[in-house]
């Protein structure tokens, strides 16, 4: 299917599965499909399974706009309390369209889960109650994380009850826009039919010999951490100068702290010298980086923090962010804070989802998950930029489920094409944006985008501390502004002290820390003060967050300090 025959599929106000092969354009097609629902006035919610690939449609997680979290299922109870939250219930009853990116990295529970808070929100007897879901993404890329005694039939997404009840049209995009070549092209073809043949295995390995066009070294994947690992701290070893560590700060229940440290990428023991190759492993919008960020340490700030030069140039000095699971109430049950960062001479294959290289060079020799030779490979533009030194069987095969989905997709598609009715379509299209409380008329979407474009002209941009602001005068808690925004809980709190300046009126007093822990604080703060050290008190006479964190045992996370300082 063409994108264009897609998107008209989607304008008709149909529930959409996107899909194809890596490159075919699929995010393009849907950042065609928000561009003309915003051009009318249409709200659209755009998520994704993961967080980066939320950066790629400029959304958020389906897990935090939809408010499941990391629940694996959901109460009558968890779900008047979510109703109660007002940021929520206005987000629900106003949601008319639903984007889900990265379809097949989200677990068929969890894709119920959405259904469920829909319907409780909405309409209950409508699938995701009565709102238009377009879902994007490729099963023949990486599966959903499950328990490891799970089979693709217990993970898969198509599998769930939702998907059915979604009646979604199926959109296989056929065209090509990553790859530069036919005969990339042609080999991942071959593996999504799970016939690769004898041509495109001897290019395969003839691509152990090439010699890579690049300044620097490129990135090398593998598909075991133990492998990312040991080059990594090869590499480290082999740069002069001295290490320094940073370690994670943990506090809370400690089965709830083991389940914490798994998902989050960033090592609780983070080894790191000048001259470091390190990958980005969250988001900060703000800041300017994003999980999967490549960059190289430089230099260290006056608080021993590391400085980080990105590849446009640009250099920044990273501070902790906190990761933590909380209960219903906002409330950290267990937190580990950690630079952000993770060493990145080599990345495992998983990690690289969602990436475009120019070159890298791959090792899939200890492939052991069906799909990661795909996905591995279509990273790449062409053969050029590949350097393959080795593969197996399992790299080049596929999941048996998937491929006979696959194979199923294409055929809805054909069906849905033989229909295909363009006037029929955009008759229903302007029915469906009318449903949507949208414009129709042409001259009111050109008066509306002018208006918008004369109100952006005119109006000085609004700041992120104006945002935060006004969630603060809307009464949202610190953990609701930070879901709101798609911020971390710590970039959050860094807004306060700007916030105090700008805004002297605004009333943050509840937002001050619990009682003990502030006067734990000020506590170290007055004790730095009196010691007059220069290396911890500026000539301005502010004390370092390095200081204040050494000064409390590294038991306090630097978002909870910064926090403090406010009020200090």
């Amino acid at each position: 299917m063409k994108q264009a025959t897609a998107l008209t599929l989607m304008k008709s106000g149909k529930n959409v599965f996107l899909t194809g092969s890596a490159g075919a354009g699929k995010t393009y097609v849907i950042n065609q499909y928000i561009q003309y629902l915003r051009e009318r006035n249409v709200p659209v919610a755009v998520t994704a399974s993961t967080g980066i690939a939320a950066t790629h449609m400029n959304g958020m997680t389906i897990h935090a706009w939809s408010g499941i979290g990391i629940k694996d299922k959901l109460s009558s109870a968890d779900l008047r309390n979510m109703k109660e939250k007002k940021y929520l219930k206005d987000k629900m009853e106003n949601a008319k369209v639903l984007i889900i990116d990265e379809i097949s990295m989200l677990h068929k529970n969890q894709l119920d889960l959405v259904n469920t808070v829909l319907k409780f929100f909405k309409d209950p007897f409508l699938a995701f109650g009565g709102v238009q879901v377009i879902f994007s993404g490729d099963f023949f890329q990486l599966p959903p994380v499950g328990n490891s005694n799970e089979n693709p039939r217990d993970k898969f997404a198509f599998m769930s009850k939702a998907w059915l009840e979604a009646k979604l049209a199926i959109c296989y995009l056929t065209e090509q826009h990553r790859q530069e070549d036919n005969e990339l092209n042609t080999i991942l073809n071959e593996i999504r039919n799970g016939q690769v043949s004898d041509t495109s295995i001897a290019l395969l390995k003839n691509a152990s010999d090439n010699v890579l066009d690049t300044t620097e070294d490129p990135p090398k994947l593998y598909s075991h951490n133990r492998d990312v690992n040991m080059l990594n701290i090869t590499k480290l070893r082999e740069l002069d100068g001295i290490s320094k560590i940073f370690t994670a700060n943990t506090k809370g229940n400690p089965k709830l702290l083991e389940t914490l440290k798994k998902s989050v990428r960033a090592d609780e023991n983070l080894e790191l010298k000048k001259g470091a190759k390190v990958m980005f492993v969250k988001n900060n919008y703000e800041v300017g980086y994003i999980n999967g960020t490549l960059g190289e340490v430089v230099d260290y700030s006056e608080e021993k923090l590391p400085i980080v030069k990105l590849s446009d140039g640009k250099q920044m000095t990273v501070v902790q962010e906190e990761w933590a699971i909380e209960d219903d109430k906002g409330k950290a049950l267990a937190s580990f804070s950690q630079l952000p960062l993770r060493l990145a001479w080599a990345i495992t294959v998983h990690k690289s989802q969602g990436m475009t290289l120019e070159a890298a060079e791959v090792d899939l020799s200890k492939s052991f998950e069906k799909g990661q030779g795909y996905v591995a490979l279509s990273r790449l533009k062409s053969l050029n930029g590949l350097k393959l030194t080795g593969f197996n069987t399992t790299a080049l095969a596929v999941d048996s489920l998937a491929f006979k989905a696959d194979k199923r997709f294409q055929e809805l598609s054909t069906e849905e094409e033989e229909g295909f009715n363009q006037l029929a379509l955009d008759k229903k299209a302007i029915a469906f944006v009318k449903h949507c409380g949208g414009l129709t008329d042409p001259n009111d979407i050109k008066r509306f985008k002018n208006k918008k474009k004369e109100k952006k002209s005119k109006l000085p941009k609004q700041s992120t501390y104006t945002i935060t602001k006004d969630y603060i005068l809307q009464g949202l808690t610190i953990d609701e502004i930070a879901e709101e925004r798609g911020l971390s809980e710590g970039t959050v709190m860094g807004h306060f002290e700007k916030i105090k300046s700008l805004y002297p009126e605004v009333d943050i007093s509840k937002y001050k820390p619990e009682a003990a822990l502030f006067r734990k604080i000020q506590i170290a703060h007055k004790q730095i003060l009196v010691k007059k050290d220069p290396e911890q008190v500026r000539e301005d006479g502010s004390v370092s967050l390095k200081a204040m964190f050494e000064a409390l045992n590294q038991e306090v996370s630097y978002a909870e300090i910064k926090l403090a300082m406010v009020f200090i």
